[in-house]
């Protein structure tokens, strides 16, 4: 993937299309250009876009149906509508989607740059933080599968097949959270604490927590049955993590 971000810009106006799309090029940016709504739908379904830029009055999109339908097919992903032919109807549609600007040809490059380095950067974010929040669902479907496993755990449970169970399931939740933690200090000092913990839901956070401290107190207690001093680090991570957290 382009590092600095893909970008689909739909426009039937072909002068537009292509003058845009080399501009942006140069920028450092991957464009594709379409001529159509309907095209423009098939690309977002095939492919991973960070931004699409999409004329209002273009074949297929009359009535906005090519914004419309965008959760449906890329959530999340931001749009900058472009028209030569600015309406109050229009304008006011575009404020009640999701859509990150409106602007009217012709319009400066630098404006428009602008806001295509605004809207990719915060769909970044806002694709991390989601996919954390997946993974923290997953993270806390492990914890209790760990939980059960320990607390049914006899004198012969060291077997090599349960520890490595542990080992793996353990490490990858530490470092999962680590991730983060990371993330978050990083969001938080970009000013965007508040839509972190709307994303993830905060209380949510607090369950995985409570989850984790119960996981590590009964791997504390039942470390005799589970002679393994790669489990034993792992444990003594989770500890200082669940004090990280408490923080």
């Amino acid at each position: 993937m382009n590092e600095l971000g893909r970008i689909l810009i739909a426009d039937d106006e072909e002068t537009f299309l292509k003058s845009t799309a080399d501009l942006l090029r140069r920028e450092g940016y991957e464009c594709d250009c379409v001529f159509d709504a309907r095209v423009a739908v098939e690309r977002l379904r095939a492919n991973n876009y960070d931004l699409l830029i999409a004329d209002i009055q273009m074949r297929g999109n009359p009535e906005l149906e090519l914004v419309k339908e965008i959760p449906n097919i890329a959530e999340g992903i931001p749009v900058i509508l472009v028209t030569g032919n600015p309406s109050i109807d229009t304008a006011t549609r575009s404020i009640q989607l999701s859509v990150e600007a409106y602007m009217i040809k012709p319009f400066d490059f630098d404006e428009l740059l602008m806001h295509v380095n605004k809207s990719i950067e915060r769909y970044r974010v806002y694709r991390s933080v989601y996919n954390t929040k997946q993974r923290l669902q997953e993270w806390y479907k492990d914890l209790n599968g760990i939980e059960k496993l320990v607390s049914r755990a006899s004198g012969d449970a060291s077997s090599v097949s349960i520890n490595t169970f542990f080992a793996l399931t353990l490490r990858n939740i530490v470092d999962s959270l680590l991730n983060l933690k990371h993330l978050i200090e990083k969001l938080t000092m970009t000013g965007n604490e508040q839509h972190v913990c709307n994303l993830l839901k905060c209380p949510r956070i607090k369950e995985l927590e409570s989850g984790l401290v119960g996981a590590v107190d009964i791997l504390r207690k039942t470390k005799g049955a589970f002679k393994s001093k790669e489990l034993g680090e792992l444990r003594n991570k989770l500890e200082k993590l669940t004090r990280t957290m408490a923080k």
